[in-house]
């Protein structure tokens, strides 16, 4: 297992889900990958409580970026304090990301905001959207914000029509 001592490595902490998270993400996005797991040894029983020979750390990458998946307990749980940003080129992009990380039990939310089946949360949104919203023309901008906060899943041809000044 090696991370280098300069990189800054999101830990994410599951109960017992770490493999089954580590392995859903991987086929989520492409160039990603398991690149080691490590798993409890006998000491530390009386401590963790974590059968000897189970999952402890999964190291992979997703896009090419190191993640840690650690197996901790149900002490803790994901919340919306921080998510992961998916900024998607196109429509098909957007359904993509969407109807796969809201399968199996994850949960809609507005403006982009979803919940995979883990509870963490994602914002899977157009990158276009983000030089929309940067736009000097105020009114451009305040359209695009007013048709995505309508939204769950951002439908890009909608925005498109309202930053040009069209109906929705």
């Amino acid at each position: 297992m090696q991370l280098t001592s300069k990189t800054i490595t999101p830990c994410l902490w599951f109960d017992t889900q770490a493999e089954e998270a580590a392995k859903f993400y991987c086929s989520v996005f492409k160039n990603s990958r398991i690149t080691d797991v490590s798993y409890v040894p006998e000491a530390g029983q009386e401590v963790h409580g974590k059968p000897a020979g189970s999952v402890l750390i999964v190291i992979f990458e997703l896009d090419g970026r190191p993640f840690t998946a650690l197996n901790g307990g149900p002490q803790f749980k994901f919340d919306e304090a921080v998510s992961f940003q998916v900024a998607c080129d196109s429509q098909a992009e957007i359904d993509y990301y969407w109807d796969t990380l809201t399968k199996d039990g994850g949960q809609e939310s507005d403006c982009g905001w979803l919940k995979d089946k883990f509870g963490l949360s994602w914002q899977v949104f157009p990158a276009v959207v983000l030089k929309m919203l940067m736009d000097s023309d105020r009114a451009k901008s305040a359209r695009v914000m007013n048709a995505f906060m309508e939204m769950k899943k951002f439908d890009l041809a909608t925005i498109g029509r309202v930053y040009a000044g069209e109906a929705a």
